[in-house]
């Protein structure tokens, strides 16, 4: 990787517990690599866990399945996003657009 290579990094995190790793990871990597691009992808319990634990740093580049939130009854709270499609699919077309996926 040279100097001019953008570090893209998506973090999945399918269960509370995951959700914590992963804001913890994305700190930790934003805290080393200022520059790199770092999205959280949520889903299942994770979705739950993070819009009832908002999180001051993290919760920007948040985002949650949708599918998810419409089977759980939820609505999204600001300033978490919610994805175009299922993050399945989401997490897919990442890694084909060359992000790197970490599980938390």
């Amino acid at each position: 990787m040279t100097d001019q290579t953008v570090l893209k990094v998506v973090l999945h995190a399918p269960t509370a517990d995951a959700l914590q790793r992963a804001r913890s990871n994305a700190g930790n990597l934003l805290r080393e690599a200022p520059a790199a691009q770092v999205k959280i992808v949520l889903n299942a319990k994770a979705v739950m866990a993070a819009l009832d634990e908002p999180h001051d740093t993290c919760d920007a580049i948040t985002w949650l399945c949708p599918n998810t939130l419409k089977q759980a009854n939820r609505q999204n709270r600001a300033p978490l996003q919610v994805l175009a499609h299922g993050a399945v699919l989401e997490l897919a077309r990442l890694q084909q657009d060359g992000w790197i996926y970490i599980r938390a």
